[in-house]
C-alpha cells in the first residue's frame, strides 16, 4: 500500500501546486518586507516573524502594537491560512481522483482477467466502430484501447466489453494484454506509423499473437508484415467486416456437406443454437474448381424463419433452390465463424446426426476432385 501512495503522489498534477507554491512565496516575501519596514525588525526576524505568522505559531515574542502593524500581521496570518488550505485541499483532491482512477483501472483489468478470450482493438475511429460492432454481434470479448477519452464515450461497457484509456504505444500494456487468451488484436488507428510501433510492442513478447493491422497507405503494407503483422487491411479497398474476418481467420470453419434444400432450415437451428455465425456458403459445381458464393451473414434464428417461409410462401423460389441444389449434387459448403473449436467440435457432432459431413476446412482444389468423382461414379 505504501507503495502505491508513493506511485499517486508522484502522478499528481503539478499545475495547481504549482501556482500555490507561487503564492506562497508571494505572500512570504510580503511578510519578510513588512515585518521589516512595518513591525521594524532586522532581516533575520523578519524571516522569522513572516513565519510564525503565516503559521499562526504567535509566541508573543513581537507584538504588533499600532494600527498598520495589526492590520498587517492579521492579513498575513489570514493569507497564510487560506493558502495552506488551498494547497492541502489540492492534495486531497488530486490524490482521491488518482485513487479513484487507480480502482477504476484495477476493476477493468478484474474484467479482463474473468473473461476466457478476448479479441484487442487498438483505436476506436471511423473502422474500429464497425470491427467493434461485428464483434459484439459475434457474441465476442472485446478490449477496446483508446486513447482519446472522448472517442469512446458511447461505448456501453460490460462483462464482454472492457475500454481502457491508455496510449498503446506509450506502455507495455497491450504486450502484457496479448497473451494466450487475445485471440487476436486487431489495430485499427489511422496512423500507419502508430499501428507499427504497436505491432512491433506485440510481437517483441508475444510471437504467436495473431495480428492484424490497418493500412492508409498501401506502400506502407510491406514494412507492417515485416514488422510481424499477420494480415494488413486497407479500408481503401475493404471495410471493418473484412478487418474482422481477417482477425477471425483461426476461428473460422468451413464445413464441406451434403444435404437437401428442405433440411435448410433444421441445419441453421443448430448453428444458431451454438452461437455460431453463418457467413456464407458456397455452392460447388463439378468441373468447376472456383464455387459460386452467396452471403448469408447472420446468426439469428429469426432469420432463418423468415427464409424458410418466404421458400414455403414462393413456389417458383424453392423450384429454382431444388435445381441449384441438385446441379451440384447437393454437395456445398458452410463458411461459420465461432468463438473457439470447442464449440465448432460441439457444433459438427450435432451437425452429423442431421446431415452427411464430407470434410472440414476443405480447399477448392480438394473438393473440386470430389465433385469429379460424383460426375464419374
Amino acid at each position: 500500500m505504501r507503495k502505491i501512495t508513493l506511485k499517486l503522489l508522484s502522478k499528481l498534477s503539478t499545475k495547481y501546486l504549482t501556482n500555490g507554491l507561487i503564492l506562497i512565496l508571494i505572500l512570504f516575501a510580503y511578510g519578510i518586507i513588512g515585518s521589516h519596514f512595518i513591525m521594524g525588525l532586522n532581516f533575520t526576524d523578519s524571516l522569522y516573524y513572516a513565519v510564525i505568522t503565516m503559521a499562526t505559531v504567535g509566541y508573543g515574542d513581537y507584538i504588533p502594537v499600532t494600527n498598520l502593524q495589526k492590520i498587517f500581521a492579521t492579513t498575513l496570518a489570514l493569507g497564510g491560512v487560506a493558502l495552506l488550505a488551498y494547497v492541502f485541499n489540492i492534495m486531497l483532491t488530486s490524490f482521491h481522483e488518482k485513487m479513484k482512477t487507480y480502482s477504476k483501472g484495477a476493476k477493468k483489468m478484474n474484467a479482463i482477467e474473468k473473461m476466457d478470450e478476448y479479441y484487442i482493438l487498438c483505436g476506436y475511429g471511423r473502422v474500429g466502430k464497425v470491427v467493434l460492432n461485428e464483434l459484439i454481434h459475434r457474441n465476442q470479448n472485446v478490449v477496446i484501447i483508446e486513447k482519446n477519452e472522448e472517442n469512446s464515450e458511447d461505448i456501453e461497457e460490460n462483462e464482454s466489453v472492457v475500454v481502457i484509456n491508455k496510449d498503446a504505444t506509450e506502455n507495455d500494456l497491450i504486450a502484457k494484454l496479448a497473451g494466450d487468451k487475445c485471440q487476436s488484436v486487431i489495430i485499427s488507428t489511422g496512423s500507419d506509423v502508430t499501428n507499427l510501433f504497436i505491432v512491433l510492442t506485440i510481437r517483441e513478447t508475444n510471437p504467436n499473437a495473431w495480428i492484424v493491422s490497418r493500412c492508409s497507405k498501401l506502400e506502407n503494407e510491406p514494412r507492417l508484415i515485416k514488422a510481424g503483422a499477420n494480415k494488413v487491411v486497407s479500408p481503401e479497398i475493404i471495410g471493418g467486416k473484412d478487418l474482422y474476418y481477417q482477425s477471425a481467420k483461426p476461428h473460422l470453419l468451413r464445413l464441406t456437406v451434403r444435404h437437401t434444400s428442405d433440411e435448410i432450415f433444421d441445419e441453421f437451428k443448430i448453428i444458431s443454437k451454438h452461437k455460431c455465425n453463418l457467413e456464407n456458403i458456397d455452392y460447388h459445381i463439378p468441373g468447376i474448381e472456383t464455387p459460386l458464393r452467396r452471403k448469408i451473414n447472420t446468426m439469428e434464428l429469426s432469420d432463418g424463419k423468415k427464409f424458410n417461409e418466404y421458400l414455403k410462401s414462393n413456389p417458383d423460389a424453392k423450384k429454382s433452390l431444388d435445381n441449384l441444389y441438385h446441379s451440384v449434387n447437393n454437395i456445398h459448403s458452410h463458411v461459420i465463424s465461432g468463438p473457439d473449436n470447442a464449440t465448432f467440435n460441439a457444433l459438427i457432432k450435432d451437425l452429423e446426426k442431421q446431415e452427411e459431413i464430407i470434410g472440414k476446412n476443405l480447399n477448392d482444389k480438394q473438393i473440386a476432385q470430389i465433385t469429379k468423382k460424383e460426375l464419374e461414379m
